[in-house]
């Protein structure tokens, strides 16, 4: 770490001015201590990178490992299990090596251009609705409940066959799970338990009678060398997909409605030019300051990367949202330029972890803006970006609330 800055420890996350934008301490440390010392909400200490190129390599080097449960790795949260990234549903899956990448081929096989392609009309067709019932309620409305919520959970509802009736109790399950502060360490086990026994019971439903979804798929898939995934396996799978699928979604929708609509002659853009929204929603996962902790990793020997030296038992903390504010990989990195390419941006990771989901993220997104521009192009934000409040004690960055009008 940069010697300079050694014995300064800072609190993890960090602090913005406002909901939009990033902590001011992310440049100083680029330009001066891109290996900075933190202090996690759990009161256990990490090494946090926020470079471009630092988190790229730490991302895509197989000796930082996602093996949190080591003990002497940090852990996220004040509870004894250490949250989401150290509990035991967690270790289930293959964490790393030919192991974990069989187990990607087998997910990755569902979430294909054509399959995006074929899920698209559904969401634009759910979206439609949401937006039907948010104009009917009134002249105003919060954006994130109304849209950002309830949509991305019916999709991953819809992709592991559960009906619509259970979306509510998915939702809790996966905000239970993603918290770092706001629930205790009981709710957050009686949060997976209930979960386990929901899908282990879905699970042998759906070997009993499969349906047209990936749990089913995967319930019968084989690899090539013979492997099928164990009913434990599909349940984590479930979890890992209900997680990465619902809150990180359902919060980007809020912060791009945000985005977009703080700055009017964003939306402008997009309304005189639809072709844009492709570009729009890549500047938008760029330019989200408000992403949530980072990705974690755990460093098991001494090591050296461009930022400076990680000792062995480092947990790193890697900061995708501050990388790609870096002004060494973007130019105008601190601006928003919706019609940017190339756009190498790291809000998905990179390397053999990046997230698996990302091609449906990136549909959902795109459906949600194109609907969103056909539907209320007066649509604008009823309260100043300066009053938008940061969603707290999440894995995932969020907003509170996106209160909107305009129709």
């Amino acid at each position: 770490m940069s010697q300079d800055n050694a014995e300064q420890v800072l609190p993890f996350p960090m602090t913005a001015p406002s909901a939009l934008e990033p902590p001011a301490e992310w440049a100083r440390l680029r330009a001066g201590c891109p290996v900075a010392r933190v202090k996690l909400p759990s009161g256990d200490e990490a090494a946090l990178v926020t470079r471009y190129e630092d988190v790229k390599q730490v991302l895509s080097d197989p000796r930082f490992t996602r093996r949190l449960d080591a003990d002497d790795a940090a852990r996220l949260s004040d509870t004894e299990s250490g949250g989401l990234f150290n509990n035991e549903m967690s270790t289930v899956l293959p964490q790393g090596g030919e192991e974990h990448q069989r187990w990607r081929r087998m997910i990755s096989k569902w979430f294909t251009a054509k399959r995006m392609a074929a899920l698209r009309p559904g969401i634009e067709e759910m979206a439609d609705r949401l937006i039907d019932a948010m104009v009917a309620s009134g002249g105003t409305a919060d954006l994130k409940a109304a849209l950002g919520f309830p949509l991305p959970v019916w999709v991953i509802c819809d992709l592991l066959g559960v009906p619509d009736t259970d979306r509510d109790r998915f939702s809790h399950w996966s905000d239970a799970v993603l918290n770092l502060t706001l629930y205790t360490e009981e709710e957050v086990d009686t949060a997976q338990a209930e979960f386990g026994a929901y899908m282990g019971v879905h699970v042998a439903a759906k070997r009993q009678e499969p349906g047209d979804d990936l749990l089913s798929e995967l319930i019968t898939a084989t690899a090539p060398d013979g492997y099928r995934m164990s009913d434990r396996e599909l349940v984590a799978t479930g979890l890992g997909l209900l997680i990465a699928g619902h809150e990180t979604t359902a919060n980007m929708i809020g912060k791009m409605a945000a985005m977009l609509l703080s700055e009017r002659s964003r939306w402008e853009a997009l309304l005189a030019d639809r072709s844009l929204v492709r570009s729009t929603v890549e500047e938008v996962l760029r330019f989200d300051a408000n992403s949530g902790l980072g990705l974690p990793r755990y460093i098991g020997e001494d090591s050296e990367i461009d930022g400076g030296f990680l000792a062995r038992g480092t947990t790193v903390m890697c900061s995708m949202a501050s990388a790609n504010r870096d002004e060494q990989a973007f130019a105008n990195a601190g601006e928003m330029v919706l019609d940017r390419t190339p756009n190498t941006h790291l809000a998905f990771g990179t390397g053999a972890h990046s997230c698996l989901g990302q091609a449906l993220a990136r549909t959902e997104l795109q459906a949600v803006l194109d609907v969103l521009l056909r539907r209320l192009p007066g649509l604008r934000l009823a309260v100043d970006a300066e009053e938008l409040r940061p969603l707290e004690g999440l894995v995932v960055g969020g907003l509170r609330e996106v209160p909107v009008t305009g129709w």
